[in-house]
């Protein structure tokens, strides 16, 4: 009996900590969607600052570690030390795989290397994991674009033009695309 009561208490406690570990979760997703349906109908200038904000919630993992290894990842990135960001990024990739903007600030460091093929296929995982990443879609579309795929490209900045219709830059990108391919099928 006594067994019985201790696994009791183990599973209680499992249950607890179940809790308490995904309220943040859930407090986080529902602070995005709100953000989101904002983002949905903001004018140009509350756009970007909305937009700032879910990068800022999408940088934090849950974890100090983790956070310390994507800013350092982000502060070779801006030393221009595109291959040292692209180790912190994998170190912290390696630790917290779930984690979409480590994957998407990695291909950011693989592109600046021109190392495409890495770089699409980290962008890729972001999605996967981040469908509403309009940073990783917009890596998306200008790796299409250097890769002479402005058809594709287009498509993309569309994804992003329904997630943040006002997203700053965005209408002049979907333009170029469109002037690109004039007198093309879309």
């Amino acid at each position: 009996m006594r067994t019985d009561r201790h696994g009791f208490k183990h599973i209680v406690a499992a249950f607890g900590l179940a809790v308490w570990f995904s309220a943040p979760a859930g407090a986080q997703t529902d602070r995005l969607d709100g953000l989101f349906a904002d983002l949905a109908t903001a004018e140009a200038d509350e756009a970007a600052r909305i937009e700032a904000q879910i990068r800022e919630a999408w940088s934090k993992s849950g974890s100090p570690a983790m956070d310390l290894l994507l800013r350092r990842g982000r502060e070779a990135l801006e030393a221009g030390e595109a291959k040292i960001a692209a180790d912190h990024l994998t170190a912290l990739i390696d630790h917290a795989p779930d984690f979409a903007e480590a994957y998407h600030t990695r291909a950011t460091a693989y592109f600046a290397q021109d190392l495409y093929g890495p770089a699409l296929e980290d962008l890729r995982r972001a999605l996967v994991l981040n469908p509403r990443h309009f940073g990783a879609m917009r890596g998306l579309g200008r790796i299409l674009q250097e890769l002479d795929r402005p058809v594709d490209a287009l498509e993309v900045y569309r994804e992003i033009e329904q997630i943040s219709p006002n997203s700053p830059d965005l209408a002049q990108a979907i333009e170029r695309l469109q002037v690109q391919l004039e007198g093309s099928t879309i």
